[in-house]
């Protein structure tokens, strides 16, 4: 019989997705990698495998798709031991300023979706009486900027989803843990200007996710030089803040 862990991860194929599969299948998590394009996560499932010697299966996987939401967890074959949602749009602020279609699915694809998909989880966790959940936010959560405050305020609500939830399931035997990676050099941020000493590579932010999940962390910078910046951020005075132009 198999007694290995099994990681379920929702946003598969994107970098932070491949990223964090490989840190828990080379730990020797089993792995079901969902997504959009299940055609697209089928290298990644044979590489893993042969790799690590897990098991890893493909899963379709549509985070503005909530109604498809119940069918794709009850169609798994295994309840996962942790579910991880590294689903996320960045999306374009000065697009989503006028325009309420691509405002509205940048606030879903950070906010809506994850949100409720883990919340799914999260109750199947309960009755079991054991599992984490790991959620992927952001350090643009932590207060609102003129340069990207439509995805920000996503990320914030999702952070205070995922507070609230923390909470309440610690009492049955179920650990939240929220995640902040800041920079990340991924295609996602490809031709944005991006600070050196701030910005981590994929791998970087896969690893932080399977060692918080081994410590039962709450609440992770990826770099705790991100934690220091927000913390000057968060504390600035709002007329002060108001003039900065980032």
């Amino acid at each position: 019989m198999n007694s290995r862990k099994i990681a379920l991860v929702l946003g598969g194929s994107s970098d932070i997705g491949r990223a964090t599969a490989r840190a828990f299948a080379q730990g020797g998590w089993d792995i079901q990698l969902a997504g959009r394009d299940v055609a697209a996560l089928q290298p990644d499932v044979a590489d893993l495998g042969a790799r690590y010697n897990v098991d890893v299966t493909a899963h379709r996987f549509d985070v503005l798709d909530t109604a498809s939401f119940p069918g794709f967890a009850a169609g798994l074959a295994a309840l996962p031991d942790a579910v991880i949602s590294i689903v996320g749009l960045l999306g374009a602020q000065a697009t989503a300023e006028s325009d309420l279609d691509h405002a509205a699915t940048v606030m879903r694809s950070n906010y809506e979706g994850p949100a409720l998909i883990l919340g799914l989880f999260a109750e199947k966790f309960l009755a079991r009486g054991s599992g984490t959940i790991v959620g992927v936010s952001s350090v643009a959560g932590d207060r609102g900027r003129s340069s990207n405050y439509v995805y920000g305020s996503a990320k914030a609500g999702f952070s205070a989803f995922l507070s609230g939830l923390r909470a309440r399931t610690s009492r049955g035997g179920v650990h939240v843990v929220t995640v902040k990676p800041g920079f990340v050099r991924t295609k996602m941020t490809e031709g944005m200007k991006l600070i050196g000493p701030l910005t981590v590579e994929a791998q970087v932010v896969g690893n932080a996710i399977l060692d918080a999940v081994k410590r039962k962390s709450d609440v992770v910078y990826v770099s705790n030089k991100w934690r220091l910046v927000m913390l000057i951020i968060k504390a600035l005075p709002e007329p002060v803040f108001k003039k900065l132009k980032f």
